[in-house]
């Protein structure tokens, strides 16, 4: 049995308490991690490490602990992250259950240290809330009432409150002095639960607005658990000029300044944040929390989209390594600045770059990701993958890595999903399904594909391709696809399915969910490793 480095406990509490840098990684699926893990531990599943790592662990002398729950998972990724050049890489001693038997807090759902973040300020703020009942009295009264959904738009668009209008998080400051030019309008900012709300609706506060301002009181979720009819499909959204206006601009920036200033945050150019992320001793992450219109219309070169709200959410998926410095772009001094007072508030060194102009942003398009080459396999057309798949004497059997919920929306009809952490010695998943001659692998974009169709050469000795270009190159054919969960080789865990997404949620779900929020701060204090402060 080979024998790894270990971690424990006391040492990984004591690195988090003392700001020291550290990856501590749950590389089983989403599912599992949000049913049980450390405060601080991001989901980084073994099966896209190699998509994933030198993006979210920019240096590869970054201490890195992972564990799994006993499945065998860390031990798989240990070599994983090896190969990609990682070299202070452990296991947590015990994995998880040694993290509980040592006394160890653990927490449920995703993005956890964001949601407790945002209940920790309501705790400490006291920030002014609406019911759903209330506000829904205000609309049928015809009151001077807005509503900003600060959720991304796609999330806006599945479910919204009547007459809302999208405005997501980071743009909240820099545009509701346009969207209620009136100081006695009243603002309501909601989410779809809680976290988003409070920290959308305090920074309005904390910005001084004159308006009258509160968060729904949890979210779309109260709006429907109070018996609310919700609208679907909305495309209302936030003017591109909306805050635009010198004089509202300026009132925005000086404000969000010295939010930021009170924070502790501090100042850097582009130069200096270039030869930060360079540094072998220090992880540095470097965001545009831009929309993602503006990122790829221009953006400064190694600046990563990371939209203020959503960095703020999901702050440990965006930046896993605790004790990185955080370093924040705009172009216009409001977003970044209101971004990184919350960061530095959640206990993250954080800076924001000033003196850039547009002649700085030098790339355009989406962000490009540096990943390792895979190792070389045969790729197959679409169109040559078709022709074999309606001859059932070719033996072919497609293998669908893709997500999830992708593949159950839209899959090649004779495609079976499986989980890549399934294709190793002691799964039946790929046992189960139909014997084949060959196989061919295919995901999305066919970048996952390419690295699990080695794992399924490894293990079943049989010849092995790739679809070039994935679903999407199937898609662009003109090829059929359908829907459904009826060809699922693995367990979907892969996704874990949130209360406060998406429609037809159980109401149990919905309120136990809510009831979870309310006790993450007497959580945090148990846990003691936060950092957590208010302004």
């Amino acid at each position: 049995m080979t024998s790894y480095p270990l971690r424990t406990y006391e040492d990984v509490r004591e690195t988090l308490l003392s700001k020291g840098e550290l990856a501590l990684l749950d590389v089983r699926e989403e599912d599992p991690h949000a049913q049980c893990h450390p405060l601080f531990a991001a989901n980084f599943p073994l099966a896209r490490i190699e998509l994933d790592a030198y993006t979210r662990l920019p240096r590869r002398d970054v201490p890195i602990v992972l564990f799994d729950d006993g499945e065998g998972l860390a031990a798989r990724a240990f070599e994983r992250f090896a190969a990609l050049g990682f070299r202070q890489v452990a296991l947590l001693a015990g994995g998880l259950d040694g993290w509980i038997r040592a006394g160890g807090e653990v927490f449920r759902d995703v993005n956890v240290p964001s949601k407790a973040f945002g209940e920790f300020v309501e705790a400490r703020r006291h920030t002014p809330s609406l019911s759903a009942e209330a506000l829904d009295a205000l609309q049928k009264s015809g009151a001077d009432v807005v509503v900003l959904d600060a959720r991304r738009f796609g999330e806006y668009r599945t479910m919204n409150i009547p007459g809302s209008v999208s405005v997501p998080g980071a743009e909240l400051v820099l545009r509701a002095r346009a969207l209620a030019p009136d100081p006695a309008t009243r603002i309501v900012v909601n989410c779809a639960g809680r976290t988003r709300s409070i920290i959308g609706a305090q920074s309005l506060v904390n910005a001084k607005l004159p308006n009258p301002v509160a968060a729904l009181r949890n979210g779309t979720i109260g709006w429907t658990l109070a018996g609310k009819i919700l609208e679907h499909g909305s495309e209302r959204r936030f003017d591109i000029d909306a805050g635009r206006d010198p004089h509202t601009l300026d009132a925005s920036r000086r404000s969000a300044h010295a939010l930021a200033t009170r924070a502790g945050v501090r100042r850097t150019s582009l130069d200096e944040a270039a030869r930060w992320a360079s540094e072998a001793s220090r992880t540095t992450y470097r965001f545009d929390v831009r929309t993602p219109d503006d990122y790829e219309a221009g953006h400064a070169p190694g600046f990563r989209d990371a939209p203020g709200g959503q960095l703020v959410q999901e702050t440990e998926m965006y930046a896993p390594v605790h004790g990185a410095r955080v370093v924040l772009f705009d172009d216009d001094g409001v977003r970044a600045n209101m971004t990184a007072s919350w960061l530095a508030q959640m206990n993250i060194e954080t800076y924001v770059v000033d003196g850039a102009n547009r002649g700085d942003l030098t790339e355009t398009g989406p962000y490009r990701p540096e990943r390792p080459q895979p190792a070389p396999l045969p790729t197959i057309s679409p169109q040559a993958l078709a022709a074999l798949l309606d001859d059932p004497s070719h033996g072919v059997v497609l293998l669908d890595v893709a997500p999830s919920a992708k593949f159950v929306k839209a899959h090649i009809p004779a495609a079976h999903w499986i989980l890549r952490s399934h294709l190793a010695p002691g799964y039946d998943d790929l046992r189960n399904l139909p014997d084949a001659r060959r196989y061919v692998l295919t995901c999305g974009s066919g970048a996952l594909a390419a690295f699990a169709a080695a794992d399924v050469a490894a293990l079943t000795g049989k010849p092995v391709s790739v679809l070039d270009g994935g679903n999407a190159a199937w898609t662009r054919a003109a090829l059929p696809t359908e829907g459904g969960a009826s060809q699922l080789a693995s367990p979907p865990i892969d996704r874990y399915r949130r209360p406060y997404e998406g429609v037809g949620n159980a109401r149990e779900a919905m309120q136990a969910y809510l009831d979870w929020e309310y006790g993450l701060v007497a959580q945090l204090d148990r846990d003691g490793t936060h950092g957590f402060f208010v302004i």
